[in-house]
């Protein structure tokens, strides 16, 4: 049966072998202390880039930054830390040194920092210089790619706007040659003075088919009071008279079916140009929207999209980053600690349990032989 745990027995068995625990801290702190001087010095320097909204968003909202936004913030860090965009900075500061993936990874470091707007670029190398001048390049280079990019898309939508403006110049050039062409071709104040002409000309004849009729009828009247003699006359007059109608009943007809012809063509032409008219307003008002949006775009093309801004170019580092003689140091002196004290507390317990079996031996024999 195991023995039950003695705390003041455990210590005094450690105490007793302290020597061993010593020697193994300060070989474990000696080994760390000259591997770390050992090894190369590395030197980590930070820039840093603050992502602005865009200018002209409603402050509120820029102020409430959800983490939906944030999230989306990390389209940036793709562009710092693009293969092509590192490939560049290796070639440009001569810090080729293996596979540009590899190297990439042990050299670049790009992250937002935690619910900020903030963007760090670190850059570990083994010349300070170096390493502060890539830095401040990969966050120069992120913030001329953003801008190339969002000048592109004004570009585009410029060159949009630009394409749609032409067209519709074109098109109200066209119907405003049609309109002139019509106005030429197809004269409306012409017929509306023929049919004034013409109103008034029927009037006329109106007139005198009244007052022939009138002396058809007085005519009739005289007529039965009339001798031989005077009744020949008056017959000779009625028929002139009732020629006379009929010649004028005739011309009204040829006018009314003149001006009937013509109030159909002059209803078409008016048709046919208030058309074209409201066509040309339309394509007019529809020209006067895009120049007013082409405007809007040109004048609002530096403000859209986030604006990025290095708040801290970083600086060139004085102290290095790795080896961290002081961690490497206290981690060996804690491992240096804890490894031999395991292995004695492992060592006790087996000792103990031999001891327990070797009096279970010796009092298993001693009953043997008593019987």
């Amino acid at each position: 049966m195991a023995e039950p745990f003695d705390a003041f027995r455990y210590i005094g068995y450690l105490r007793s072998r302290w020597r061993f625990v010593a020697v193994s801290a300060a070989t474990a702190v000696l080994i760390a202390a000259a591997v770390s001087l050992a090894m190369p010095r590395r030197y980590t320097a930070t820039a840093r880039i603050v992502i602005e909204p865009p200018a002209g968003t409603d402050l509120r909202a820029a102020v409430a930054v959800s983490p939906i936004y944030l999230e989306s913030l990390r389209t940036y860090e793709q562009f710092a830390s693009g293969d092509s965009l590192f490939q560049q900075a290796v070639e440009k500061f001569g810090l080729r040194a293996g596979p540009i993936e590899s190297q990439k990874g042990r050299v670049l470091r790009v992250a937002l920092v935690k619910n900020t707007r903030i963007l760090e670029i670190s850059a570990t190398l083994g010349d300070p210089r170096k390493a502060q001048a890539l830095a401040q390049f990969l966050a120069q280079s992120t913030i001329e790619m953003n801008r190339s990019l969002s000048a592109d898309g004004d570009q585009d939508l410029v060159q949009g706007m630009m394409q749609q403006q032409r067209d519709l110049k074109e098109r109200l050039d066209a119907l405003n040659t049609a309109w002139s062409e019509m106005a030429a071709r197809e004269p409306v104040q012409t017929l509306q003075a023929e049919a004034e002409n013409a109103a008034k000309l029927r009037a006329g004849l109106d007139q005198q088919v009244a007052n022939t009729e009138l002396e058809i009828a007085d005519a009739a009247d005289r007529l039965k009071q009339a001798s031989a003699s005077e009744a020949v006359e008056i017959r000779k007059q009625d028929a002139s008279a009732r020629a006379r109608l009929e010649q004028l009943r005739r011309q009204i007809q040829t006018i009314d079916r003149q001006s009937a012809e013509r109030e159909r063509l002059l209803a078409s032409r008016v048709v046919h140009r208030e058309r074209t008219d409201v066509e040309r307003k339309a394509v007019l008002t529809q020209l006067t929207g895009v120049e007013t949006q082409l405007r809007e775009a040109r004048g609002g093309a530096s403000y859209r999209g986030e604006r990025l801004r290095i708040v801290d170019p970083g600086i060139v580092p004085e102290r290095p980053s790795s080896p961290n003689v002081p961690l490497n140091v206290a981690g060996a002196l804690l491992l240096g600690l804890a490894l031999p004290i395991i292995w004695l507390t492992l060592r006790m317990g087996f000792d103990d349990q031999r001891a327990v079996s070797r009096r279970g031996s010796f009092q298993a024999f001693a009953k043997a032989r008593d019987e």
